[in-house]
């Protein structure tokens, strides 16, 4: 994320203008949707006048909205963004027929998700019929080093990126029971690449297991992950095999349509970890 986040108020050493601008943006969450005008000047650790620059320039953009009591929310050009990210995002695009049809076909739920830098982040949803709470759902992003999502792009990442990431956070990859050390991570997730997909159970959620499979461009780079989520309870061991292919289908079969687009939108992201 740009600039500074809503779980503290120190802005990046060296950050822009430009950037502590948007990092303006960061601080708005489901937690905490609205911000008074001195909330965000004391947030953004820069001086009165020049918040108040900020906050204008992100009003005339459509991308803070004022309302009642001098506080500030996101604004509706936020909306027209994202309708166009669903109308042309060569994952979106090319993801969400396989998922339906994928979520059809199994009676689970099934979750399109996207590499964003260090993150990973849900684009598409197919909820099923009863589907428990709480799970992925667009906009929100997880971890790189838990979850099936997660674990199937992380298993297809370039290897000096994969070094950068495990140098930066062995500690995380410990704990996530992705290796002790290089090597064990090296080997956790050529794993994953040789089975073709990746399952979990109780990553996130209690009693809840993911299976998920990558999702690459024409040229073989990973972009996100395409997969299930349901209850331990409705997939017994010996069905894991079967829906584990199923989901790999879809995922060849949105990688076909991501491919066809040929659009250059559909590249990997450069920075990770």
């Amino acid at each position: 994320m740009t600039g500074f986040s809503s779980e503290g108020s120190e802005t990046p050493r060296g950050a822009s203008s430009f950037e502590k601008m948007l990092g303006l943006l960061d601080l708005f969450t489901t937690a905490a949707p609205a911000w008074a005008t001195e909330e965000l000047i004391r947030a953004s650790g820069t001086s009165r006048s020049t918040c108040y620059r900020y906050i204008k320039a992100l009003q005339a953009s459509g991308l803070l909205t004022p309302v009642a009591g001098g506080a500030w929310m996101l604004g509706p050009r936020i909306i027209e963004l994202d309708r166009t990210m669903r109308l042309c995002d060569p994952v979106t695009v090319g993801g969400l027929p396989p998922l339906r049809q994928l979520a059809a076909q199994t009676g689970h739920s099934g979750l399109l998700c996207l590499l964003f830098s260090g993150t990973v982040m849900c684009v598409g949803e197919a909820p099923a019929q009863g589907a428990p709470a709480g799970l992925f759902s667009r906009g929100q992003r997880r971890g790189l080093f838990t979850g099936a999502a997660s674990k199937a792009i992380l298993a297809h990442l370039p290897p000096h990126q994969l070094r950068a990431i495990h140098a930066r956070h062995r500690t995380a990859i410990a704990a996530a029971g992705l290796g002790a050390d290089w090597e064990g991570f090296r080997q956790a997730l050529r794993a994953i690449r040789e089975a073709g997909h990746c399952v979990t159970q109780s990553e996130f959620i209690p009693g809840i297991i993911g299976i998920a499979a990558p999702l690459f461009n024409a040229e073989g780079g990973v972009l996100g992950s395409l997969g299930i989520a349901a209850e331990v309870a409705a997939v017994p061991p010996a069905a894991r095999a079967p829906l584990a292919a199923q989901v790999m289908q879809a995922a060849r079969d949105a990688c076909a349509s991501i491919a066809a687009q040929g659009q250059v939108a559909a590249l990997p992201a450069r920075a990770v970890g």
